[in-house]
C-alpha cells in the first residue's frame, strides 16, 4: 500500500504447451459445460437444471410462490449461481431467487442470505438435500408446494435449458491460456508482486467483518450475490452524488463529488485517478491470468493513521483501524476469495486462483496453468510493533522480541511469505522511508511525533536510480482548522509548534533499531521473502548489510519503486544479492525504459547471466493510483489483439495456442474501457498493457515481462529453501 496524498491542497520458457488451462469469452459466468456431469455438490455451478422430488414432481415458479408439479411442462429452469463452496442461489428465468420464508417457500426479486441454500449430495441415489441455514430448516416437497421442515426431502437435478443467466463481469477474452510442460522447467508468466486484492468495504463472505481503510474504499472483490452487489452504487457508502468519497483528500485536484452509479454501468469509476473504489474484482483479475499472469503477491495491509483520518471522512467512527487485525482480516477474506473462485469452477483446487505457501508449489500451480497468489503483508505497525513518542524525544515501543515471534509465527501459519518490516510510519522497528509530506501528518497521529531527518548520504546521482531519496519536506496543517483532521491534528500537538526542516532533501535520521534488527534477522531465518521498499533510505543499506552478513548473501526484493530512495549502488546490491527490482506498473513506455535501467544495474551487479525478468507492482487498491495513458504519438491499442501469435512473440511461446483479447465490454450497458482512453482504470486491463509493451519494445520488452514470474520464482527459491527444505 503506497499513498499518494494532497490533504486539501496540501503541498521455462520453450518447453511450455499451449494445453489449456483454463478459458474464458466474452460473458463466461464460470467454468461449466453444456452438458454437466453430477458428481458431487460443487457439479451444478452456473449451470441450467430442473428439480424433481423423490415423487417425480417438478418444481415451478406461480407469481411468487412455489409450485409442484407432475408435468415437466411447468418445471422451472433454474440457473444455479455458486455463492460459495456448496452453497447456491437458485435464479429464475424471470431473475428472480427461490428463498426461504419461515416455513414457506416464495421467489423474490432481490437476492438476500435467506436465498442461500447448502446442497449436500448422496452419490449412491444422486440426489441432494437443500438445506437454509437462515432457518436452520430443509427443503421439502409438501402437497403442492415447496416449504421447509425439519427433516429433509430428497430432489434430483436434471440439466435443462431456457434459463436466464445470472449476470457476471465479462473478460472479453477468447482462448485457452497454457499450461506448462513440467513443473521442474522454467516458468513462463508475468508477476504483480505487490497488490492489496484484500482492501475491500466488506471483508467477509457473510457480511460481518469489514471494512478496510476506515471505510473509504468502495467495492469488493467477490460478493456472495455477484456483480450486481460486489460493484454496486457507491451512494450508501460514499453518500449521495459521491459527497462523502474521499478522493478529495487523497488527490490533488479530484472533484468533491462523482456519480455514484456502479454496475453495469460505471459513469465515475473506476478509474486510474479514483483511489476510493476497488480495481480489483475478481473477473478483472482473470482476464490478466488468462492473458500470462502467472504471480500474485497480495498483500494485507493498513496505516492505524490513514485509517483513523477514513473513519473522520467516512464516519465510520467505530471502524478497526488496527494495523495487524486489519490485515490479518484482509489475508483471510483471500482464503474466501480462492473458495468463491473455486465455487463457479466446479469445486475445491478447481479454480484459477491458487494460493500457495512455498515455490516448489507455486510452480507446480503455474505449471497447471493457474495463477499462484502469494500472500504477504506490508503494514506500518507490523508485529504490533508501534511506539510512542513522549516529549518528542521518550521511546515507548509497543513489542518485545517474544512478540515478535508470536506475531511472525502467526504469520506464517496464516501463510505469509512475504513481508516488509516498514510502512510508511515510523515503527519500534526503525524509520520509514520519506517520500510525502502528507506522511509525516499520520506519523504524528501514530507515534506522537513528527519525523527527524538528516542529510541523504551521498550516492551516484549521474546513475539510472529506482527513486531517488528523500524529500523537501513542508510541515502544515491539513485545513484552516475548522475541519475534522486539524482538530484532530491540534489535539495531538497541544498547541506546540511545527517542526522547521532545511530547506534541502531530507532523509530520515530514524535508522534500524535494536528489535528492528532482531525482526529482520527473524524474518532472514523463517525464509520469508524480504521487502525492502518502505525502509528508511539509510536502513535500506542497514538491511543489505545484513543480508550480506549470510551465506549466501540473502535476497531482497523492491516491489514497487521503493519509496524513501533506492540508488544505483543500492541496486546493484540487491541484483548481487539474487533479488528482484520491479517498479509501479506504468505505461508500456516505462516498462521499456526501466527494462534499460535494469540491463544497467545487472551489468553493475555482474549478473548478466541469469535470468532478465522485469515484472511489476500494481499496488491495486493501495491509494497510489495507477497508469495514464500513453498519450502522444504512441501506435494505438488496436482491438481486437492476439497474444503469443506474431513476430514480436519468440520461440518460447511457439507452442502457444493465440488467446485473443477484445476490448472490455459489458453487453448489458456497452461500458467500455479502452486503455489508450483511460489508462489503467481497472486490473482487468493489465492484458491490455502487455499489447502496450509490445508496441513500445517488442520480443525483448515481452520476454522480460514474461521473464517475470520465474525471476521472482527463484528469488523466493534462495529465500525460502535455505530454511525449509524438507
Amino acid at each position: 500500500m503506497t499513498t499518494k496524498f494532497a490533504i486539501l491542497g496540501l503541498t521455462a520458457v520453450a518447453l511450455l504447451s499451449a494445453c489449456g488451462g483454463g478459458s474464458s469469452s466474452s460473458g463466461s459466468n464460470g467454468g461449466g459445460s453444456s452438458e454437466p456431469r453430477i458428481e458431487n455438490r460443487y457439479s451444478l455451478a452456473s449451470h441450467c437444471f430442473t428439480m424433481q422430488s423423490a415423487d417425480d414432481r417438478y418444481a415451478g415458479i406461480d407469481g411468487e410462490d412455489t409450485v409442484l408439479s407432475s408435468s415437466a411442462i411447468e418445471a422451472e429452469p433454474f440457473f444455479m449461481q455458486a455463492a460459495t463452496l456448496g452453497k447456491y442461489l437458485f435464479y429464475t428465468s424471470d431473475g428472480q431467487f427461490l428463498t426461504s420464508d419461515g416455513s414457506s417457500v416464495r421467489v423474490d426479486e432481490e437476492p438476500s442470505n435467506d436465498a442461500i441454500w447448502t446442497l449436500e449430495f448422496d452419490s449412491t441415489a444422486k440426489t441432494f438435500t437443500v438445506y437454509s441455514e437462515t432457518d436452520e430448516r430443509y427443503l421439502s416437497a409438501g402437497d403442492s408446494t415447496l416449504s421447509t421442515a425439519d427433516t429433509p426431502s430428497a430432489f434430483s437435478f436434471t440439466a435443462s435449458q431456457g434459463c436466464k443467466t445470472y449476470p457476471e463481469m465479462p473478460t472479453s477474452v477468447i482462448g485457452d491460456t497454457y499450461k506448462g510442460k513440467g513443473a521442474d522447467e522454467p516458468v513462463v508468466g508475468f508477476a504483480d508482486i505487490h497488490n492489496h486484492m484484500g482492501m475491500s468495504s466488506e471483508l467477509s463472505y457473510a457480511g460481518d467483518v469489514g471494512p478496510s481503510a476506515g471505510g473509504v474504499l468502495y467495492g469488493e472483490a467477490f460478493h456472495r450475490f455477484g456483480v450486481s452487489h460486489a460493484l454496486a452504487d457507491c451512494a450508501d457508502f460514499h453518500g449521495p452524488g459521491g459527497i462523502r468519497g474521499a478522493d478529495v483528500i487523497l488527490v490533488s485536484g479530484a472533484s468533491p463529488t462523482h456519480e455514484t452509479e456502479g454496475w453495469p454501468t460505471f459513469i465515475d469509476w473506476p478509474t486510474n485517478h479514483s483511489l476510493t473504489h476497488t480495481v480489483m474484482y475478481y473477473k478483472w483479475v482473470e482476464r490478466a491470468w488468462l492473458a500470462g499472469l502467472r504471480i500474485m503477491v497480495n498483500h494485507g495491509t493498513n496505516i492505524a493513521g490513514l485509517c483513523t483520518v477514513g473513519t473522520i471522512y467516512s464516519g465510520n467512527l467505530t471502524a478497526d483501524c488496527n494495523d495487524m487485525s486489519i490485515a490479518i482480516k484482509q489475508i483471510k477474506y483471500m482464503y474466501e476469495l480462492q473458495d468463491y473462485i473455486d465455487a463457479q469452477y466446479g469445486g475445491p483446487g478447481e479454480g484459477w486462483y491458487r494460493i500457495v505457501t512455498s515455490p516448489q508449489q507455486a510452480r507446480e500451480v503455474i505449471n497447471d496453468g493457474k495463477l499462484a497468489v502469494v500472500l504477504g503483508m506490508e503494514a506500518a505497525q507490523v508485529f504490533d510493533c508501534g511506539m510512542t513518542m513522549l516529549l518528542g524525544n521518550i521511546e515507548i515501543p509497543k513489542c518485545d522480541r517474544e512478540q515478535i515471534d508470536d506475531k511472525l509465527q502467526e504469520l506464517w501459519d496464516l501463510g505469509v511469505r512475504h513481508l516488509y518490516a516498514y510502512h510508511d510510519i515510523d515503527s519500534a522497528l526503525g524509520g520509514t522511508g520519506i517520500f510525502s509530506d502528507i506522511m509525516n501528518l499520520l506519523n504524528l497521529i501514530d507515534t506522537g511525533s513528527f519525523w527527524k531527518t538528516t542529510d541523504c548520504r551521498d550516492y551516484p546521482e549521474s546513475e539510472p536510480m529506482v527513486r531517488e531519496p528523500g524529500l523537501k519536506i513542508v510541515t502544515s496543517l491539513p485545513g484552516t482548522g475548522g475541519d475534522p483532521l486539524t482538530s484532530l491534528v491540534l489535539d495531538i500537538t497541544k498547541g506546540l509548534a511545527l517542526p522547521l526542516y532545511p530547506d534541502r532533501v531530507q532523509c530520515n535520521s530514524r535508522t534500524v533499531t535494536e528489535l528492528g534488527e532482531y525482526a529482520l534477522n527473524a524474518m532472514m531465518d523463517r525464509g520469508m521473502v524480504m521487502d525492502i521498499d518502505h525502509a528508511a533510505y539509510h536502513s535500506k543499506d542497514i538491511m543489505l548489510d545484513l543480508a550480506e552478513q549470510r551465506t549466501p548473501a540473502y535476497p531482497m526484493v523492491s516491489s514497487h519503486d521503493a519509496h524513501g530512495g533506492l540508488t544505483s549502488d543500492q541496486a546493484a546490491r540487491i541484483l548481487k544479492n539474487g533479488g528482484v527490482i520491479y517498479p509501479y506498473k506504468d505505461t508500456g513506455i516505462k516498462h521499456v525504459e526501466f527494462l534499460e535501467k535494469l540491463k544497467f544495474w545487472r551489468e553493475k551487479a555482474g549478473v548478466s547471466d541469469s535470468v532478465l525478468g522485469l515484472g511489476f507492482g500494481v499496488d491495486g487498491n493501495g491509494f497510489g493510483g495507477h497508469a495514464n495513458p500513453r498519450g502522444g504519438d504512441s501506435e494505438p491499442v488496436q482491438y481486437p489483439f492476439v497474444l503469443f501469435q506474431g513476430d514480436d512473440w519468440g520461440e518460447k511461446y511457439n507452442n502457444f495456442d493465440p488467446v485473443t483479447v477484445e476490448m472490455l465490454t459489458i453487453p448489458e450497458s456497452g461500458k467500455y474501457w479502452h486503455i489508450d482512453e483511460v489508462g489503467m482504470a481497472n486490473y482487468g486491463l493489465v492484458a491490455d498493457y502487455v499489447e502496450e509493451v509490445r508496441l513500445e519494445g517488442g520480443q525483448e520488452a515481452l520476454d522480460a515481462l514474461y521473464n517475470s514470474a520465474e525471476a521472482y520464482l527463484q528469488t523466493w527459491e534462495r529465500s525460502y529453501n535455505r530454511a525449509n527444505l524438507q
